[in-house]
């Protein structure tokens, strides 16, 4: 995610803390933090996918996707 966006998600926090949103400001705000965390999602899952757990023997298992 652009830093813009991450921008204008904290710029419109701010602004519903202190003086609220329009309906327009809270739909946008919706949206882009439905983005952001896709965005993280995607990312967490990609770290994941190159994580491997060492067991004391030394042997290297890659992680599992839970059912």
């Amino acid at each position: 995610m652009k830093q813009e966006h991450i921008d204008r998600i904290n710029a419109l926090a701010k602004k519903a803390k202190t003086e609220g949103l329009t309906p327009e400001e809270t739909e946008e705000r919706d949206a882009l933090r439905k983005a952001y965390i896709a965005d993280f999602r995607k990312s967490l899952e990609a770290h994941l996918e190159n994580t491997y757990v060492v067991d004391a023997e030394g042997n290297k298992t890659k992680l599992q996707k839970k059912r």
